[in-house]
């Protein structure tokens, strides 16, 4: 009995962890290059990338996405790695869509970012999606444009870890790719 006492007294005198201080959410550029870079890292990691686990820290535990040819197809951040995790499989050697490759790309000029407070920010765009043909024009390989669609992002700051989470994603207006330049872009 006197040991175990001992060994209470000795852990209750020990220092606690250190627990990381809340960190302030960023602002200004500092905000914008953050949200800019997680778009970059989120969608080269499930689609062109196909490394949903090395993207995973992006995504908010309670993340849905709701998309307006499906409905909500994914109710949990925990699902949608799973999800990215077999189209990646399949895409592998040996898989059923072996050799499939896609890409996401923003429209330049479409995208808005805007602060909420100190809880997050929403980012929307219109984005272009891709898929790789191996035989293209003059029969080169290339990547063919397939359709267009708009996105909001909530990306909530998560204080006690210093970073953006994406928690909702509302994929919407879905069909053939907006033209470019976009024509709220200006012109010379």
């Amino acid at each position: 009995m006197l040991p175990s006492l001992v060994a209470a007294l000795l852990l209750a005198q020990a220092p606690a962890a250190a627990v990381p201080a809340p960190q302030p959410m960023p602002t200004g550029d500092a905000l914008e290059k953050r949200i800019v870079a997680n778009d970059a890292r989120l969608f080269w990691g499930f689609f062109e990338g196909c490394d949903p686990d090395a993207v995973s820290d992006l995504i908010h535990p309670d993340f849905r996405m709701l998309h307006d040819l499906v409905g909500m197809p994914l109710s949990s951040g925990a699902q949608m790695i799973e999800q990215s995790r077999r189209n990646c499989a399949d895409r592998a050697p040996g898989g059923k869509n072996e050799g499939y490759r896609n890409r996401r790309l923003p429209v330049p000029g479409s995208r808005r970012i805007q602060k909420l407070g100190d809880w997050g920010v929403p980012e929307e765009g219109h984005h272009t999606f891709h898929e790789w043909r191996a035989s293209h024009e003059g029969g080169r390989g290339g990547w063919e444009m397939t359709g267009g669609g708009r996105y909001i992002h909530s990306w909530q700051w998560m204080p006690e870890e210093g970073r953006f989470r994406l928690l909702e994603s509302l994929s919407i207006d879905h069909g053939p790719a907006v033209p470019y330049p976009p024509q709220t872009a200006a012109r010379p």
